[in-house]
Order: structure tokens, then sequence, then C-alpha cells
């Protein structure tokens, strides 16, 4: 396998598009953050997505990187000295004992079509081989990727890369916070709001539950030293149910209120949600978002949003349907064999 010209100022690649003042660089810095924001916030119309990026977030995320080094990790497109986008890969250890490969490849939907973001997906995954070749042989390893379904261009990208759809997923939206219905706890439970002294715990009772997850990685301690560190963490929106000193589940609340301000609108996020298997099956999810609506509604927010896994086995989907939940917009999991 040839290898990977890599430096900070200049990326070498095998074959370049012609584009007039195109040049590949690694990553600077810190420096490179208001960059990747720009490109990332330059593609939220064309792209239809409703997340809104910014330099503080990107540093945190930066900041508690795993199994990536952005300065070998990263691709950066310029055109005469302006980045017009940027890419980055990574991995993980799965749950099943399988390896993950990731990436991705922002790109201002101006010079799509150009081939850069192509010739960007092919340096990354490139690099990944080449991290891969120093991992263990036995595991099975996997190029992983997702796209909603309005990232109409990323998609094509993928799939000219021979990567498949194998999974979707469903983001919902309860579009009042009014008629909340009474569902009660079972029996030997309480519920209480979260605390930073109860942090840790409740992110290791969730590691737990979300393990029976489909396509779960293994949850490094870099993700529980970053948590705190965002912007819409708040504990004091969390529900959580106890059995005594065990947490049996919980409803992570959040508001982002960037989001919130740039779509003009009133939204919490009941999210994430979990159970852990000794009390599955017993209404603890169900009587948890109840809760987290009123808990969101006396906030201040007017309607309620989540993820899930299409295909969940648990039976998340038919229960946040009963809930109020209505899907909204599509996601897609991509995947292919390394």
């Amino acid at each position: 396998m040839s290898s990977i010209e890599l430096t900070k100022e200049k990326i070498e690649l095998p074959e370049m598009p012609a584009v007039p003042g195109l040049c590949f660089r690694g990553f600077q810095g810190k420096s490179d953050y208001p960059l990747m924001v720009a490109v990332v916030e330059g593609s939220r119309v064309v792209d239809e997505t409703e997340w809104v990026n910014s330099v503080e977030e990107v540093a945190i995320d930066y900041a508690h990187l795993t199994n990536c080094n952005p300065t070998t990790d990263m691709i950066f497109a310029e055109v005469n000295g302006e980045v017009v986008g940027y890419g980055r890969c990574w991995w993980q250890n799965m749950v099943d004992g399988s390896i993950t490969y990731y990436f991705f490849a922002h790109l201002l939907p101006e010079w799509r079509h150009s081939g850069i973001r192509r010739a960007m997906v092919r340096h990354l995954k490139q690099r990944l081989y080449q991290i891969a070749e120093d991992h263990p042989a036995e595991p099975e390893k996997f190029f992983m990727n997702w796209a909603l379904q309005t990232e109409t261009d990323w998609a094509n990208v993928l799939l000219a890369e021979g990567h498949e759809v194998v999974r979707y997923g469903f983001s919902m939206v309860r579009s009042n916070l009014d008629n909340i219905p009474d569902c009660p706890l079972p029996d030997g439970l309480v519920v209480r709001r979260g605390s930073d002294a109860e942090s840790r715990q409740i992110w290791e009772a969730a590691r737990e539950a979300f393990r029976d997850h489909w396509g779960m990685s293994e949850w490094s301690e870099e993700s529980f030293t970053g948590w705190s560190a965002y912007p819409d963490y708040n504990p004091s929106l969390w529900q959580i149910a106890w059995a005594g000193d065990e947490v049996a589940g919980g409803v992570l609340n959040f508001i982002d209120k960037k989001e919130n301000d740039e779509n003009g609108r009133l939204r919490g996020y009941t999210d994430p949600i979990f159970v852990r298997r000794p009390w599955r099956k017993q209404g603890v999810a169900k009587a948890l978002i109840a809760r987290s609506f009123q808990v969101l509604k006396e906030a201040g927010m007017a309607e309620a949003a989540l993820g899930v896994d299409a295909e969940n086995l648990s039976g998340a989907l038919h229960l946040y349907r009963k809930m109020g939940f209505e899907e909204v917009k599509r996601s897609m999991t991509f995947k292919k064999p390394l």
C-alpha cells in the first residue's frame, strides 16, 4: 500500500481534481476552528440541517477526540487560499467485537460536483487503511457513515464509493407540550432531577444500557470528561429513575439555545433515553418521558424532539408515537467492509 504524504502545510493527492487554485493541506490548530464552522454553516440551507455549529463546541469536540489525531487524520481543501471544505477520520472498537472506521467530508455547496469531496473521501479512506494495518487481523472491520435524507450530495458520494444503506433512523417531534399524560412509575422507583455529583453514576448506567443497542461503540473516558463542557449540559433538566441507590433509567433532557434562536422556535430534547435491563418493559421510559415534557414546559419550551433507530428492537419507535412524537426527517446509516 502506498504511503500518504502528510504535512501541516500541504497534502499531495495522487489524483487532483481539475479546479484552478485548489490545494489540500493538513490541520493547523485552533485557527482552523472558525473556518470549519463557516463550512458547516455555509452548507446548512442546502442540506436542510437544523443543528447549529459553534467555535466553542468545535473546541470542546477536538479537546476530547478518541482514536483520532487531527494532525494526521484531517484534510482541508482550499481554493485560492480560502477553505472550502474539510474532513476527518477516526476509528472505534465496537461492543460486538468488530472495529469500525469513520470519516466525513464537508464541502461548501458551490464546490460540489467538482470532485473535491470525493478526493477528500478517498484520502481519508486511504488513511484509515493505514491505521487498520496496525490493528489485529481477527475482528471484522467496517466503514460506517451517516447522512440525513436531505444531504443528497453526501449520500451520493458514499453510494458512489460502494457504501450501502443498512439502517434508517428518524428525527421525531412532539409539536406541543399540552395534554401531558399521567404515567405512573413502577413500585419501588422514585424520580429526581440529575446533579453534577451523580453524573458519573448516571453516565455509567446509560453506557451499560446502550450496549444493547445496534451499532454501538465502546464509550470512551474522553466522552465522559468532555460531556459537562458542552453549553447544553444541564443536569437540572434530567429525569432519573432510582431504585434505592441504583439508576434504573433516565432521560437526559437538554435545550440547544443557539439552535432555537437560529430556527425561531422553543424546542427541548427528550434525548437520550435509556432503561437498564432489570427495569425494562415496565413503563419506566414512558413515565420518564411524560415527566420530561413537564420539565421542558416549565423551562419555557413549546415542543419536544428526539432521535430513534427505526429498527430498535425495544419498541422505542412505537412508544414515541404513542407519546405524541411524529417523524419529521429520516437519516441513513451506511456501511462497507473495510
